[in-house]
């Protein structure tokens, strides 16, 4: 399988190279040339699958190219042998035809682990094949860090750089990630919004030079293809728990960088049947207002409840934009240089073709309280700030109550313990017995200005030159 940017510029790549690469030399993200398709029969004999062994068969057509079966196989059991309930992947009625699919239970209390745990595994398993050290270089609104920090924190061959917003992450997703020991774990709090430090990340793969040529950076943001080849395959985890494929599902995303929810929009070009994918944002809402209005326009970035959803600019977004223009890498190009200096539309009738799948709804913090609350009296179940967008998004905006709806569990509540002990709930999330200690262990970071050249200085002072 061949890989594409975006932009439609860039040469086309194999899967190790994409591993390896990020962002694309024109800027642009990469995809897969074609998607495997799976009939309704195949998907139904995967019925009664272990979850590493759906997996593999999800996954290894974007890969059979660089490993083989038999590694994949091994990676894949090693991965989700870590997650701390045997389905992995577990499914929480809370009432009718209404579910939430518990993606917490990796060692990070994150659904980033499911993609995390194996990137760190496949980076191992290439750069040991080539005898290559890289640069690891990654911003994070709260869990991709540390649950890339986890995931690649043996590998031998990397040196990993982590850019959190300096006091805009939960006390927990901060802890998780700056008491890691490691001479090869850095963490850098840059005074700005998460946002200040996708940017700076995204520019310092365009343009490597202050690496001197000595290594490369790896990505471990959901612009790696890794990271949304993983998240694609609980979608059919899901589906063939609830009756599928035979019937058609829904699902509610909590949406920051669009990953995760492309990953089911993914899915459904796969062949597995999804009817209703549901973007549910807090007050960030670029996306919801997009798709309400046909209108994309970055507004002032806001700090709330649902810190890892406080993104204005969604990556993963021109993955979808490519599909919608019918592939035109030129005319994606196009319209993200527009949307840099001001609010643009696409044509009408992608707009409304977008919407056929989509539906979209923004959240305050008064009312991801109220939803916490509410379902905690209904069912005595705690749901995270994150995941209780996800719910309220997907009450609001369901279209067909016999169709189920699954609401991504995407992080464990005890990460958010300000959050829920605001929404006046009686009960108070602990974390898990391996994070018992959590408070107790010395932090290490360092606090840099939003400063393109003050980072890159600090990685090439930092990283191992092996």
């Amino acid at each position: 399988m061949r890989y594409i940017s975006t932009r439609g510029q860039a040469p086309a790549l194999g899967f190790e190279d994409v591993l390896l690469t990020g962002l694309a030399p024109d800027g642009g993200l990469y995809v897969p040339e074609s998607l495997p398709h799976f009939s309704l029969e195949e998907i139904r004999s995967w019925r009664g699958l272990s979850y590493s062994e759906l997996a593999f068969n999800v996954m290894y057509p974007f890969v059979e190219d660089a490993v083989p079966a038999d590694d994949f196989r091994t990676m894949l059991d090693d991965t989700y042998r870590v997650f701390a309930h045997g389905a992995v992947a577990p499914l929480v009625q809370l009432n009718s035809n209404e579910w939430v699919m518990e993606l917490f239970r990796g060692p990070t209390l994150a659904f980033k682990d499911f993609a995390l745990q194996l990137l760190g595994r496949l980076l191992d398993y290439v750069l040991e094949k080539r005898r290559q050290h890289v640069v690891i270089m990654g911003a994070t609104s709260g869990d991709t860090g540390s649950a890339a920090i986890e995931g690649c924190r043996r590998c031998e061959h990397v040196d990993i750089f982590i850019l959190h917003p300096h006091e805009r992450v939960s006390e927990v997703q901060r802890r998780q990630m700056t008491t890691v020991k490691g001479d090869n774990i850095h963490n850098i709090a840059v005074r700005g919004n998460f946002d200040d430090c996708q940017q700076m990340v995204k520019a310092s793969f365009s343009d490597q030079s202050f690496l001197g040529g000595k290594t490369q950076l790896v990505a471990v943001n959901s612009i790696n293809w890794a990271r949304i080849m993983a998240q694609i395959v609980y979608y059919f985890h899901a589906s063939l728990a609830l009756g599928g494929p035979d019937r058609s599902l829904a699902f509610s995303v909590p949406t920051g960088n669009f990953g995760d929810i492309f990953a089911g929009y993914l899915a459904r070009q796969m062949g597995l049947p999804i009817s209703q994918l549901v973007i549910a944002t807090n007050r960030n809402d670029i996306l919801h207002r997009f798709l309400s209005g046909n209108r994309y326009e970055q507004q002032q970035l806001e700090h709330t409840l649902s810190p890892s959803m406080d993104i204005m600019v969604s990556s993963n977004f021109e993955r979808l934009l490519f599909d919608l223009h019918g592939r035109d890498g030129a005319a994606v190009k196009s319209l993200l240089e527009s949307a840099r200096k001001g609010p643009v539309s696409i044509e009408d009738y992608r707009w409304k073709h977008m919407r056929k799948l989509f539906d979209s709804a923004a959240v305050d913090d008064e009312s991801t309280l109220s939803t916490i609350r509410e379902i905690f009296e209904q069912n005595e179940y705690l749901l995270d700030p994150h995941t209780a967008i996800g719910v309220r998004a997907a009450r609001e905006c369901r279209r067909d109550r016999s169709t189920p709806m699954v609401t991504l569990g995407t992080a464990h509540p005890a990460k958010f313990p300000e959050a829920v002990e605001r929404s006046g709930v009686s009960a108070s999330p602990e974390l898990p017995l391996h994070l018992s200690d959590l408070f107790e262990r010395e932090e290490r970071f360092t606090v840099l200005d939003h400063d393109l050249g003050a980072v890159q200085d600090f990685i090439m002072e930092h990283w191992k030159h092996a």
